[in-house]
C-alpha cells in the first residue's frame, strides 16, 4: 500500500509539474531563440580565431558567461571546440548585463553578442573541427530547454 501511495504521489507531482511547464512539452529549445554566425580568421601556422555573431531574439536573453550566480552556472552560455586531435582553446565571452532579480543577481546577453575563441591546433593537424554553442533562452515568464548550436 507504501508502495502504491509512494507511485501516485509520484505521478502527481509529474503531472503538476507537465501543467506548471507546458513550453517543456512543446519541444522548443533555447537555440531556436538564437541565430549564430561564424567567421574564422587565420591568426599563424595552426592557430585561428573564431568569431561567433550571436543574435539573440527580441524579448529573450540568454545566461552570459560568467553568469555571476553559482545557481545558474550550468545554464550559462558556453563554447568548446572538438577535433581527433584535441585542439587547445580560449574563449573570450564579453560580459553580460548585471538583472537584479527575486532569484538572485545574474547577467544575461540579449540582442547581439559576439564571443572569439582562439582555437591552437597540434603541428600538421587538418582534421575537421566541431564547434559547440550551448546556451539557455528565457523570456519574461519561462525558460526553454537548454539547446546547442553545433559548427563544423
Amino acid at each position: 500500500m507504501q508502495r502504491f501511495i509512494l507511485i501516485a504521489l509520484s505521478a502527481a507531482a509529474l503531472v503538476g509539474s507537465v501543467m506548471l511547464a507546458p513550453e517543456l512539452l512543446a519541444g522548443d529549445k533555447s537555440d531556436s531563440k538564437v541565430t549564430i554566425k561564424t567567421k574564422i580568421d587565420k591568426a599563424g601556422e595552426g592557430k585561428s580565431v573564431v568569431v561567433f555573431s550571436l543574435d539573440i531574439k527580441s524579448g529573450w536573453h540568454l545566461y552570459a558567461n560568467p553568469v555571476g550566480n553559482e545557481d545558474l552556472v550550468s545554464n550559462q552560455t558556453t563554447v568548446t571546440v572538438t577535433g581527433k586531435a584535441k585542439p587547445k582553446f580560449t574563449v573570450e565571452y564579453p560580459e553580460g548585463k548585471v538583472v537584479k532579480d527575486a532569484i538572485g543577481d545574474y547577467k544575461k546577453y540579449t540582442g547581439k553578442v559576439t564571443i572569439k575563441a582562439k582555437v591552437e591546433r597540434a603541428k600538421g593537424d587538418t582534421g575537421e573541427l566541431e564547434v559547440a554553442v550551448k546556451v539557455q533562452a528565457c523570456d519574461k515568464t519561462k525558460c526553454l530547454q537548454p539547446g546547442t548550436v553545433k559548427i563544423k
